[in-house]
């Protein structure tokens, strides 16, 4: 089984994901910027790297670790323009994975990012569209680079059991919520498929409510 290395993986989606992954009996390896703070990924027996996406050094480092053909999954963001790793904790990341020869990566953005700015709200836009803009950034680096990559849009975020109902979609407006382990969920579908390499993909569930 190959390993799955997860960035932002303290909290959030990023666990979210790996709690998934290490469900599928997959090698996880927790990237995260504190790793004091990482009670629940200690109690999943995963392999945990420090690494803080905003200093380059520590992201080399921590990419050097891996296998070459490791699979990677990015879930960092913030919802604060001021906080860089939106682009630059991503920009690090690509560039690193380049220079290091590891291919797959998939990296979780947002709905609202590139052509799909215009669907967000103008309430959005105001509220978290400076994260959104750093994070369609991100996008276009990866978009640009070298790497086998696969980008997911995912709708608003919550907690929750998968209920195996969300959906993928390409080329269409799209709103909604979507639990972060479905989110999970996706990323090993479309890891597991090579159609996927090189295409954006919006993700909601359709039937949950606001």
């Amino acid at each position: 089984m190959k390993t799955i290395a997860i960035f932002g993986a303290n909290r959030g989606l990023g666990l979210a994901i790996v709690k998934h992954y290490v469900q599928q009996n997959y090698s996880v390896i927790a990237m995260v910027r504190s790793p004091e703070k990482a009670t629940e990924l200690a109690e999943l027996n995963v392999k945990i790297i420090q690494c803080d996406a905003v200093n380059q050094a520590d992201v080399q480092y921590a990419v050097g670790c891996l296998p070459k053909d490791a699979i990677v999954i990015s879930g960092m963001g913030s919802f604060q323009a001021q906080q860089p790793v939106d682009y630059i904790g991503h920009r690090y990341l690509i560039d690193a994975l380049e220079e290091q020869e590891i291919q797959r990566f998939l990296m979780v953005t947002s709905l609202g990012c590139g052509d799909s700015w215009s669907m967000l709200s103008d309430r959005a836009k105001a509220v978290f569209g400076g994260a959104v803009r750093e994070k369609s950034l991100a996008e276009s680096w990866l978009q640009t680079s070298r790497l086998a990559y696969t980008i997911v849009r995912p709708g608003g975020l919550k907690d929750g059991e998968s209920t195996g109902n969300a959906e993928i979609y390409q080329n269409e407006e799209v709103h909604g919520l979507i639990n972060r382990s479905d989110v999970a969920v996706i990323t090993e579908r479309l890891l597991n498929d090579d159609s996927s390499i090189g295409q954006i993909y919006a993700s909601v569930d359709p039937t949950l409510g606001y």
